[in-house]
């Protein structure tokens, strides 16, 4: 059985790096899929994001409202199973909770009330560490696995310490709790704790004394505790072996990171004799442990950042998987998949159809655009017939009233649904034209029903000819003044070629104006050039940045050595420089 952990830094973003949810999971050849900082809220788990073919998946959402906390965190853990229904399969959970307290819904106690051992801590407590979307657990019948994603927290930031010691000392009291069950534990996921100084790329004497490096180091077996470290157990002198690098500063181009990303596991052997010397549920079933780097963003081969690499995207996250291999993991009683299963989320259960139902729905939707198609058709030709017939009826009331003016067209037309939709500029003569295009069509009417070119034509005309008043005369062949439509045709020749010289103009007024601002945005970029400091390391330009966090320096500029960051001993990395920009840039 293999389990794999990674943080992916927001799924939608592997999801489109791999093309689809499918793509991502079987590119690790994995039972056990563990993801951490989905940056998914509950209500935005779709299938796409949910549901991959072979895979059952269960989520932990950010529940909490906090600024900046909403969308943040979320974890997801994914089993690779034949059936979800009446299964033996190991990979698929007997049952599954959200969080690890058994305050959310869907607790392993089924009662929604806190977990044994728990009775310390106040509700508020509890609920506060699970609304953050950080964990879930399932129940594999062997053992009990913790997809966690661990609290971060800056040094100068009180309330969150607090609350990462908060969440820790709940963590480790309902590990507790399961031991003295005799259960088994195995612990994946991002916990935000580099350990020791060996898992730091920049540890400094005092690195191992951190409350949080103490205390994970605490419930190791190395300090009489009850859980293996599995890489380092693996790998106890293995240097440079990190999982997560800096995004913003190019420190994987030197694997300058920290190992943060774990596996743990506590608890007895499968065996059925006990007690026996050696024999644990490490050494009998963990065969190995290992960061898959080829899942890391930068690759030898990259462009350096300094050498033109700066513009180039990496794909990926900022951190990269670890993966572990068991051995001897026996198949379980046939169950189902838990309720905490994806499948039954309202929002995704709406859309899953099977494949039969998928092709009816589709020669459903061919059958009814195809009907659609030949209304529409039928429909127009309906609708010529009836404006030509309009038409004509107008037509014929307005050359057999025997008056010469025409004023009473339009409101005739108007009547009958035909130019009411008109947009007339001026009212004095676009009666006229109203009346002259429907003497044209009534001429036409008989022989082909106008394009929707002509009608445009048409109303065009309405509104700038200005048509002469004319007697009309009723006959079969309506009569048009030849010597007002050479007239006519002059005007339009001279307003369009007025309208050619006054587009030509705005053209070329625009074309200035950008000719400006390229050149205005050129001395700007050349000032700015030459306003970049050097580093002192190796006389190249420096990067400005800009302070983002809050406190007396926020949106203060900076300059920066632009070489990615790196151990001090290299030569080629990042030198260290610093330089405030120019006090006039200090954020006001």
């Amino acid at each position: 059985m293999k389990i794999v952990t990674y943080n992916v830094n927001g799924l939608r973003s592997r999801i489109s790096q791999f093309g689809s949810l499918h793509k991502l999971l079987t590119s690790f050849d994995a039972d056990i899929i563990c993801l951490q900082e989905t940056k998914l809220r509950r209500q935005e788990l779709t299938a796409d994001l949910a549901m991959a073919d072979g895979y059952e998946s269960y989520y932990s959402c950010t529940r909490t409202v906090d600024k900046g906390r909403t969308g943040y965190a979320g974890v997801a853990t994914f089993c690779r199973v034949k059936s979800a229904f009446s299964s033996h399969e190991v990979a698929l959970p007997i049952a599954a909770e959200e969080g690890f307290t058994g305050l959310l819904e869907n607790s392993l106690n089924g009662k929604g009330e806190a977990h044994e051992g728990l009775g310390d801590f106040t509700k508020d407590d509890l609920l506060k560490v699970d609304n953050e979307g950080r964990c879930v657990v399932t129940d594999h019948g062997h053992f009990v696995l913790f997809n966690l994603y661990g609290p971060r927290a800056e040094c100068d930031d009180a309330q969150r310490i607090q609350f990462k010691l908060t969440f820790y000392k709940i963590l480790q009291k309902r590990w507790e709790s399961l031991l003295l069950q005799g259960r088994r534990i195995i612990v994946v996921g991002d916990l935000n704790i580099a350990p020791t100084a060996l898992d730091r790329c920049d540890a400094g004497p005092d690195f191992e004394k951190n409350e949080f490096r103490r205390w994970f180091r605490s419930i190791l077996v190395e300090c009489r505790g009850p859980f293996n470290d599995v890489f380092r157990t693996k790998h106890p002198d293995r240097k440079e072996a990190f999982t997560c690098w800096p995004q913003n500063t190019g420190a994987e181009e030197f694997n300058y990171g920290s190992r943060i990303d774990h596996i743990l596991c506590a608890g007895s052997c499968l065996h059925q004799e006990h007690d026996l010397q050696g024999h644990s549920f490490m050494n009998c079933h963990v065969m190995e442990c290992d960061i898959l780097t080829q899942y890391r963003r930068w690759k030898p081969g990259n462009t350096l950042r300094w050498k033109g690499g700066r513009s180039i995207k990496l794909e990926g996250s900022d951190h990269a998987p670890v993966l572990t291999r068991l051995l001897g993991i026996p198949d379980i009683a046939h169950h189902s998949t838990p309720t905490l299963s994806a499948r039954y989320i309202p929002m995704i259960r709406g859309l899953q159809q099977t494949l039969v139902s998928v092709l009816m729905k589709r020669q459903v939707a061919e059958q009814s655009k195809s009907f659609e198609m030949s209304g529409s058709i039928s429909d127009e030709n309906i609708r010529i017939e009836m404006g030509n017939e309009r038409v004509k009826r107008s037509f014929e009331n307005c050359s057999t009233s025997g008056v010469s003016h025409v004023e009473s067209c339009p409101s005739n037309l108007e009547s009958e649904g035909i130019a009411s939709d008109t947009d007339i500029q001026s009212k004095g003569f676009a009666n006229d034209a109203v009346c002259k295009t429907l003497l044209m069509l009534g001429s036409e009417h008989s022989q082909s029903a106008p394009s929707n070119g002509t009608k445009k034509k048409a109303r065009k005309n309405q509104c700038q000819e200005d048509i002469p008043q004319s007697d009309y005369h009723s006959s079969d062949t309506p009569v048009v003044d030849v010597q007002s439509s050479s007239s006519q045709q002059d005007e339009l020749n001279s307003s369009a070629s007025t309208q050619d010289r006054c587009e030509l103009n705005s053209c070329s007024l625009e074309k200035e104006k950008t000719n400006v601002a390229l050149l205005e945005w050129r001395r700007i970029q050349q000032v700015m050039q030459n306003s970049i400091p050097l580093c002192k390391g190796h006389s190249e330009p420096c990067v400005a940045r800009v302070v983002k966090k809050q406190g007396p320096n926020f949106g203060r500029r900076f300059y920066v050595c632009a070489r990615a960051e790196g151990p001090a001993s290299n030569s080629e990395a990042n030198c260290g420089y610093f330089k405030w920009a120019d006090s006039k840039s200090r954020h006001k």
